[in-house]
């Protein structure tokens, strides 16, 4: 089928040169425009249609969306131009401008031990240039949804970064289309945020792909090698070793939280955060850039990856000019890529760090992530027994079955919760949950749905307390505190009357004590006890009533045999005169 489109003219226009490969828009290939003087190359987008009616009213609906969508931004800063869009024999077609450069992949540390990292000032550079992208996304109502290293292209005549591949129907969550629509451009990349696995979007989404891009060339560690917190789930990166100031450190945190409400809600919320930093950027930056290909590494294009040195391009040859700082640092991180790939290496760098087993087994740990188990575990059963990293890998796949066992049941214990609206149990199963974002998010959807429900009842147990409280009833007022979720809106009220109504109850306990002794000193056993038996278990007094408790049922039990013996020899002696005066 490839080898068919290899060739072939497009509305007597477009004429298809070479397979740049799939992507998740449907499938991408050079061309050349042909209405053009010098047969200017251009991208060709082909979207994946099917030959079922109904699946080609969809596929028309949805590329009705992607023209709207892409027309908005069209000519905007930083984003490829959107030439022409057209439908031919029920296949469906976008052609965009060719940026001609290489993907950010290229300056990201592969592995720290080889790679040079970024400095704060590089890490910083990239935030302001992408945010600006995004900030005028975001402003058409416009999700990017795919922000990934691959999708940021670095222009090789100027050194500007463009953002590509805006086919991924990133609509923010309010306005999505259909269903059935949007599972087909579900993404699964180590960038990409929890919530777009249970198929929703944010802007703060596009946000967390960008902080962890940063993070990555910070630290030479891509997301799936950091380590997370375990009950936040937040990622833990900004160790020691990582000379980043506090003031980044908060921002980029903020930006790839696990929960998208925690994030920056905008771009330009982060902009705003980034204005005051005093960062030192080099004044030549990224000049070189321009007019210089990378020879070692010899990319070919993903989507709009195109070399330098095609035949009718400027001369590559590199000019003798002093190099900046950050222009050596580029270099440095490019070389050490190459030597650590193998100088000749193969023509794509994301196959062949993908073939690395590390990065085999990365890629399996996405899937997993992603719900995907079977190919989670193929993939990482693929890392021969001779590998270095197979003991490592088997002991994963082991930690996997037990962890996707324990996550499948909490989420069904989650799900019957909820359906049986106890809303506070649907809590207590998600915090049992374990660290795997589609359970994660699976769960956290039903926790939003029960949320509202668990905040009318926290309210309404929270009014009972105080109804009990009122009337002295410490121990029935604690009970209904004890009900409400600590992370519920009135979480921090409740902590409070826990500790005030526990002090009360205490008091209350002492004093019921010696109201007990007051009714023993004048022999009043049986009100004693049951005064006794009021006082709560968890007053720490108890230990004491329960002796005095004993206690006073022994005296009382010698009390009521007294009393008893004592009308045994009454009701004789009224006997015996009663006999007597009948003899007489």
């Amino acid at each position: 089928m490839l080898q068919q489109t290899i060739g072939k003219t497009l509305q007597q226009r477009y004429k298809i040169v070479q397979n740049l490969g799939p992507s998740l828009f449907g499938h991408n290939y050079l061309g050349f425009d042909l209405q053009t003087p010098l047969y200017a190359k251009c991208i060709i987008k082909c979207l994946k249609s099917s030959p079922d009616p109904d699946e080609l009213e969809n596929t028309r609906l949805l590329f009705a969306l992607e023209i709207e969508k892409l027309q908005r931004l069209d000519k905007q800063n930083g984003i490829p131009q959107l030439i022409e869009a057209f439908e031919e024999n029920e296949h469906f077609y976008l052609v965009q401008e060719l940026i001609r450069g290489y993907s950010l992949s290229v300056e990201l540390p592969i592995d720290r031990s080889w790679a040079r990292l970024w400095n704060e000032s590089e890490a910083v550079k990239l935030l302001r240039e992408v945010l600006g992208i995004l900030e005028l996304a975001h402003s058409h109502g416009i999700v990017h949804c795919d922000l990934k290293p691959d999708n940021l292209i670095r222009r090789s005549e100027d050194g500007k970064l463009f953002l590509t591949d805006f086919g991924s129907l990133g609509f923010p969550h309010e306005a999505q289309p259909p269903i059935s629509i949007r599972r087909k451009k579900t993404t699964l990349s180590e960038y990409t945020p929890p919530e777009q696995f249970i198929h929703q979007m944010y802007p703060s989404s596009d946000i967390y792909s960008l902080g962890m891009i940063a993070i990555h060339g910070l630290t030479g560690n891509s997301p799936m090698q950091l380590d997370r917190d375990r009950e936040t789930n937040n990622f833990i990166w900004n160790l020691n070793e990582i000379e980043v100031s506090d003031q980044v450190a908060t921002i980029l945190s903020k930006m790839v939280c696990h929960k998208f409400s925690e994030r920056y809600q905008s771009a330009g919320e982060v902009l705003q955060a980034l204005q005051n930093i005093a960062i030192e950027i080099f004044p030549e930056e990224v000049k070189s850039h321009s007019k210089h290909a990378i020879p070692v590494l010899g990319l070919a294009p993903n989507e709009h990856q195109v070399l330098n040195s095609d035949q009718h391009q400027e001369d590559i040859s590199p000019e003798y000019e002093q190099p900046s700082r950050m222009q050596t640092g580029l270099k440095v991180s490019l070389a050490a890529n190459a030597l650590f790939l193998g100088v000749g290496g193969y023509l794509f760098l994301n196959n062949l760090v993908f073939h690395s087993e590390k990065n085999a087994l990365a890629q399996a740990t996405v899937q997993y992530q992603a719900g995907n188990l079977d190919k989670a575990i193929a993939l990482a059963k693929s890392i021969p027994p001779e590998s270095s990293i197979y003991p490592e890998t088997q002991a994963t796949i082991k930690v996997w079955f037990k962890e996707w066992k324990l996550a499948a049941q909490q989420f069904e214990i989650a799900e019957k919760a909820f359906n049986q609206s106890r809303w506070a149990d649907v809590l207590v199963a998600s915090h049992q949950v374990p660290n795997i974002l589609y359970w994660q998010t699976k769960t956290d959807h039903l926790v939003r749905l029960a949320k509202p429900k668990i905040e009318v009842n926290a309210q309404k147990l929270l009014n009972k307390a105080y109804n009990s409280a009122a009337k002295k009833d410490f121990s029935t007022a604690l009970s209904y505190l004890q009900q409400i979720p600590t992370d519920s809106s009135v979480g921090l009220v409740v902590k409070q009357k826990l500790v005030e109504y526990s002090q009360k109850q205490q008091v209350k306990a002492v004093h019921l004590l010696q109201l007990a002794y007051n009714q023993a000193e004048i022999k009043d056993f049986a009100t004693a006890i049951k005064i006794i038996k009021q006082i709560p278990k968890e007053t720490d007094i108890y230990p004491t009533a329960q002796i005095k408790l004993t206690e006073y049922t022994t005296k009382h039990d010698q009390q009521q045999r007294i009393a008893k013996s004592e009308l045994k020899s009454v009701s004789n002696l009224e006997t015996a005169n009663y006999q007597q005066e009948v003899n007489i």
